[in-house]
């Protein structure tokens, strides 16, 4: 990494790292395990306030184009599932300090064109200037701080001696999902997958057998399979939003004692999971605070994360808006993790752009020290001053 010495000599040239997916590869970002330290020493920071993101409460998901049903022009998207580009911004203090910009496009019909359903880039910028360090291939770097958060959760929330994980959704979210679960629980042993397709459920066990293969993988047909006798559970299956009663939906009568639940994607529960027994944490109460400020209830109709029903919940009066934890004063020890064996303990995750800027300066720190990338000029002198 330059000095800030040496990066304010060269001033006023400004060059900046291009990094290609291969690049990104070479310069780690598919090393969980640290990106699940990364993601825990961001989860200090939020709780310590050391961060902003987007809107005027600081806490905002990002900024989407939303496109109309009915447009006058012809050539306007059309608003098709997932359908979307968005801006996710955020500075991050502590060591990282950074700020970056997660940008987006999504649309559900690339699979038909063999890309992802989203492509996405990142730019990561020096918190002084402003100028660029680096632009970035970030579907990568996306899936895998997604990935670390249940990560962190199981650190802290998981029985220490969980040997079976159950997972709706046999896609990029379940395999990190599965590959931070299994660097914070390494007695787990069994994986219960349930897909929609043949081709997705094979992939995912070929995908195991190359990667992980100690374990044993059982393909289950229902929901209720994967959370039964399972010590982790979690649904990474992408459903669209409006209807909170098609939401996968966790029963209280399927989950046994102990039971650590992750949930990144849509979710919804049943009323015995509302009992205050059941701990319930956020993976940063900001966050729902502001889909809460900017959206009319139910917001779970817009946002199908669990901890945004939980929200809902309160304002129903049906459950205690104390009752719901930080992740983040659980990590610095503010607050306990798991206490006992039998717990029943449920994270919502619902994705931040200061885990983009965390994952995504540690990777371009090691890509400068490692020589990894294109060197790219913005300028040497520029034209206006």
């Amino acid at each position: 990494m330059a000095s800030d010495d040496a990066r304010s000599a060269a001033l006023p040239a400004i060059d900046f790292l291009y990094l290609s997916e291969p690049d990104m590869i070479r310069a780690g970002v598919t090393d969980m395990p640290a990106c699940v330290d990364a993601m825990e020493e961001m989860f200090g920071l939020l709780h310590r306030g050391d961060y902003r993101m987007a809107g005027g409460n600081n806490n905002q998901h990002g900024a989407i184009i939303v496109f109309p049903d009915d447009s006058p022009f012809p050539d306007m998207p059309k608003p098709t599932t997932d359908r979307r580009f968005m801006a996710m911004p955020a500075y991050l203090g502590g060591r990282f300090r950074t700020a970056g910009m997660k940008w987006y496009g999504s649309n559900i019909e690339n699979r038909d064109k063999g890309l992802p359903r989203s492509i996405l880039t990142f730019v990561l910028n020096d918190a002084d200037t402003g100028a660029p360090l680096a632009y970035m291939s970030a579907n990568l770097l996306s899936a895998y701080r997604t990935g670390a958060v249940p990560g962190v959760g199981a650190r802290h929330l998981a029985r220490k001696d969980s040997r079976v994980v159950g997972i709706v959704g046999p896609g990029v979210m379940a395999r990190t999902s599965l590959e931070a679960f299994m660097a914070t629980c390494p007695q787990i042993d069994t994986v219960k997958i349930k897909g929609r397709g043949q081709a997705n459920l094979d992939s995912f066990r070929a995908w195991v057998a190359q990667t992980f293969p100690q374990l044993t993988v059982r393909v289950v047909e229902t929901d209720e399979e994967v959370v039964r006798d399972s010590d982790i559970a979690t649904f990474c299956a992408s459903v669209a939003t409006g209807d909170p009663s098609i939401y996968p939906t966790v029963r209280r009568k399927w989950v046994r004692p102990g039971t650590f639940l992750s949930m990144p994607a849509p979710c919804n529960i049943d009323s015995g999971m509302e009992a205050p027994e059941i701990r319930k944490v956020l993976d940063f109460t900001g966050l729902y605070e502001a889909y809460e400020e900017e959206m009319p209830a139910p917001v779970h109709r817009f946002i199908p994360a669990v901890g945004v029903r939980w929200f809902d919940l309160v304002g129903e009066g049906r459950i205690d808006r104390a009752s719901i934890e930080d992740l983040g004063r659980i990590t610095s020890g503010d607050a306990p993790g798991r206490q006992n064996d039998d717990e029943i303990i449920m994270l919502s995750v619902g994705g931040m752009a200061v885990e983009d800027v965390a994952w995504g300066t540690h990777v371009y720190r090691r890509a400068l020290a490692q020589g990894i990338g294109v060197r790219l000029n913005l300028w040497n002198e520029p034209a206006l001053k």
